[in-house]
């Protein structure tokens, strides 16, 4: 089964899944933020699509390791994710965190070394945070 990565902001989520041997993260879509209740019901959509067995939501903490003002925002998506997993009878779905710190400024270099276009990589940057994301959590697995 596979892995799926977010990188949750306030107006988009970046989405990434694993291979189908969880070695490698692909950038799968950026969802536009409506409302919490259809976020996580379109993440709920995207597990089943890939038949994803875990979730790692990207945790936005400060470089000295405490807690963001984005922090509490990522835990309540979190929490509405785990409650929405259980009603739809998906409570073998883990839901676990992976420390996100710098992972924007690393997608915006790797996009930039790519020489994307600034206007491009707006459109991309929260679906390559996800990558980053997504990769560093499989790679601790190994």
């Amino acid at each position: 089964m596979r892995k799926i990565g977010l990188d949750v902001g306030d107006k988009t989520i970046g989405v990434a899944v694993s291979d189908g041997l969880d070695i490698t993260a692909q950038g799968v879509m950026t969802i536009e933020r409506i409302g919490i209740k259809k976020d996580t019901g379109k993440v709920l959509d995207l597990i089943k699509e890939y038949d994803c067995d875990t979730v790692v939501i990207g945790l936005p903490l400060k470089l000295d390791g405490s807690d963001s003002p984005q922090t509490e925002k990522v835990r309540e998506f979190r929490q509405k994710l785990e409650n929405k997993l259980k009603g739809s009878g998906m409570n073998h779905i883990k839901v676990e965190f992976y420390d996100e710190r710098l992972t924007t400024v690393m997608a915006e270099k790797v996009l930039i070394e790519a020489d994307m276009r600034r206007n491009k990589r707006k459109e991309i940057i929260d679906r390559q945070a996800a990558i980053i994301i997504l990769q560093g959590y499989l790679d601790s697995l190994r």
